[in-house]
């Protein structure tokens, strides 16, 4: 489910308690997406479901556990995008470089959710910062262990370490890539994927074919 939604006028249609709880979290999305988390009220979002303040806090508990809510719907959407991908891929060297395509199909996309789920207006510290770095930490561990499944079983202790160390590198490279693209949207996603891709595909060619310390010959 995408969430290019945008936030609706104010209704008063009495719905079930999960239909309005899920009405609320697109409109808190596209809000979240559009002003960031710092400039967005409790206000603005009950005047968008159409509700009053005192039933969104009976909903969410406060904006914090209502900007986790959107948090949590976004990163499983990336998480899964990435992972998917990652996992299809025939060799060791072409999985993270096809993780990267698929963050920026991912970006291009959904640019709401990527809003919601990087976004710089988060407090530094607390309980949402944390949720965003263990999300981070799903997403490399989770990019990590597939690249490492396309390696023979006995050879992966051996390049785990350089593997999760390429997986953490390019995430960042990544994330900072896709933000300047969003910023200039002067080329198309998919390029600014590939140019990522062609300045690291020399190290991930060279942790695939890191030699078999158990046998000596190279991994073909």
């Amino acid at each position: 489910m995408r969430f290019a939604v945008e936030a609706q006028p104010s209704t008063r249609t009495r719905l079930p308690r999960a239909e309005r709880m899920e009405q609320t979290l697109m409109a808190a999305h596209a809000l979240f997406a559009e002003r960031g988390f710092t400039a967005v009220t409790m206000d603005d979002v009950a005047a968008a479901v159409g509700v009053t303040k005192p039933l969104l806090y009976n909903y969410f508990g406060n904006k914090e556990r209502l900007y986790l809510a959107c948090l949590e719907q976004s990163a499983d959407l990336l998480v899964s995008t990435v992972v998917d991908a990652v996992a299809a891929a025939d060799r060791p060297a072409d999985a993270l470089g096809d993780g990267i395509r698929a963050f920026f199909a991912f970006v291009a996309e959904d640019r709401s959710s990527w809003a919601v789920l990087f976004d710089e207006t988060i407090p530094s510290n607390g309980e949402i910062a944390e949720r965003v770095s263990q999300y981070r930490e799903q997403i490399l561990a989770a990019v990590a262990g597939a690249s490492l499944q396309h390696f023979p079983a006995d050879r992966r202790e051996q390049v785990r370490v350089e593997t999760e160390a390429l997986a953490t590198a390019i995430l960042g490279a990544t994330e900072a890539l896709a933000r300047w693209w969003l910023r200039n949207d002067t080329i198309p996603a998919s390029y600014a994927a590939e140019l990522l891709i062609a300045t690291i595909q020399p190290g991930l060619r060279q942790v695939s074919e890191l030699p078999d310390t158990t046998s000596g010959e190279p991994n073909p």
